[in-house]
């Protein structure tokens, strides 16, 4: 896509816009214009009083044109004018031009729930947040009402969080198979696979700094999460030497949540559960994505329906507390009624708790490859199947407790966890408001430090980034640990940042 822009408003926050009316574009330096590419130039003006967007979009030998004018008297929720503006101006162009209301309006970024907490934090109540999400940033009235209906949920948990407070990921990147439209940074080769128990070794290390700089900073760990990859890729054996590490060394019994993410059902055995039961994990998800065996042939899941259920029974028999089933909506050739029919006998399972994702189309998926038709404006089936989630949980007890969006997401949807009361994920909640520090451990991990102010509902958040590749991480932590490492200790990163505190 070609992008012209000029005037002070960030490059990033139009390439969001452009992306809900022409998901999946580009915006490379040297796009050339040509049949099928779209063309869009963004002037904003500051003229003193307001600010003043001019929007025009091409597309083949059509033309849509807008200007939209933002008074600086005008009373602004989130964003600022001058991006207020801008988006407004896009979406009546692009609405114009397409035919298309995008459902989010020009709400862009991940968490819209975050959105609406600060609208009522700033004294909003409930139907004023909903009002100004609808009329100020053009959601239609149902994500308004999920937005607004997550954030309450989201209040409650938050409110019980305690001070001075924090939970560990553990990163475990191997999967049986790659699916076909996931880029997610997990290996699953015979070579790599052979890594895991040097890898195992490496993060025991990498998890004896955390948790020293967890005790030398005086936090309390609330939930531990271990996800992937898929973690029961790990062998009973592999499983029980980490599980026992973790015990050995974090009281989990005083956890308020422990997860391990097994999720592909042809990892799942019941030894496997039986040794995460025994180490005090609470929390396990067991995801077939679709119930449709031709659907998980064609995206590369190495399961049948039949194996979910197996192991669905499975973790229902361990005695593990929650069990999450992640299911996606929009996947490549599916349709309502098979995602429809895949819901209904999910919830009679009933499950502690659903995540419904629609399916999101990353750049190195392989999908692409055999499918580039992918992308869908309007959502199609996905939009249908990500409402009747929403309305059929709603009636079997469940409540949307968190939720995020992706770029480049069919029909520009979002993914949603719904949980009945009282088993909500709170690790979810907290890596998802950044509310608490996150410490990560192994390949791939994002350690966030998040300096969370309870009054004004802001954080300051500092990242620290382990290397993506397995081989990648085993070799630097290994130079990390020698006698001459140049690279600094956690604590040292963790204590400059809790240094300059937002709160008195």
């Amino acid at each position: 896509m070609i992008l012209k822009i000029k005037g002070d408003i960030s490059r990033y926050y139009v390439e969001t816009l452009c992306l809900v009316f022409f998901p999946g574009e580009t915006f490379g330096e040297n796009e050339v214009a040509g049949e099928g590419v779209p063309e869009m130039s963004v002037t904003v003006v500051d003229d003193g009083p307001s600010h003043t967007a001019y929007v025009s979009i091409k597309l083949n030998d059509r033309i849509s044109e807008a200007t939209e004018t933002v008074s600086k008297d005008e009373e602004i929720s989130i964003a600022t004018h001058a991006t207020v503006a801008v988006g407004r101006a896009v979406f009546s162009a692009g609405k114009a031009l397409l035919d298309h209301t995008p459902p989010w309006g020009i709400l862009t970024g991940v968490r819209p729930a975050k959105i609406a907490q600060n609208i009522i934090r700033a004294g909003n109540g409930v139907r004023k947040t909903k009002s100004i999400l609808r009329d100020e940033y053009f959601l239609n009235p149902q994500k308004a009402q999920l937005a607004v209906s997550v954030a309450q949920n989201e209040r409650k948990t938050i409110r019980r969080l305690p001070k001075n407070s924090c939970s560990i990921y553990v990163s475990i990147p191997f999967c049986p198979s790659r699916c076909a439209y996931c880029s997610f940074v997990s290996y699953t080769t015979p070579r790599l696979l052979g890594m895991i128990d040097e890898y195992i070794d490496a993060l025991m290390l990498d998890l004896d700094e955390t948790l020293s700089t967890i005790k030398s900073l005086g936090l309390k760990i609330t939930t531990v999460y271990i996800g992937g990859g898929t973690p029961t890729t790990l062998s009973a054996t592999q499983l029980r030497k980490l599980l026992s590490y973790i015990n050995e060394k974090i009281d989990v019994k005083s956890l308020d949540e422990y997860t391990l993410e097994a999720g592909r059902p042809d990892t799942i055995t019941a030894e496997k559960l039986k040794i995460a039961q025994a180490y005090g994990v609470t929390r396990v998800s067991v995801n077939p994505q679709t119930l449709n065996d031709d659907i998980l042939v064609d995206i590369g899941r190495k399961h049948t329906s039949e194996d979910f259920f197996r192991a669905f029974k499975l973790a229902k028999e361990s005695g593990i507390r929650d069990i999450n089933v992640d299911l996606i909506a929009g996947l490549p050739g599916d349709d309502f009624k098979s995602f429809s029919h895949t819901l209904d006998r999910i919830i009679k399972l009933e499950p502690t708790n659903i995540t419904v994702h629609t399916f999101c189309v990353k750049k190195a998926a392989d999908v692409l490859r055999d499918n580039g038709d992918v992308y869908s404006i309007n959502g199609g089936d996905a939009a249908k199947s990500v409402s009747y989630a929403q309305i059929n949980t709603k009636f079997a007890g469940y409540k949307p407790y968190y939720m995020y969006r992706q770029k480049n997401t069919v029909g520009n949807l979002e993914n949603v966890g719904f949980a009945l009361e009282g088993h909500e994920g709170l690790y979810n909640i907290y890596m998802m408001e950044e509310i608490q520090t996150i410490f990560a451990v192994g390949a791939g991990a994002v350690t966030k430090l998040v300096d969370y102010d309870t009054r004004s509902g802001k954080s300051r958040i500092q990242r620290i980034f382990k290397p993506k590749y397995p081989y990648e991480y085993l070799r630097d932590e290994k130079e990390r640990f020698s006698k001459d490492s140049p690279k600094r200790p956690l604590i040292d990163i963790a204590e400059d940042f809790f240094s300059t505190s937002q709160q008195t």
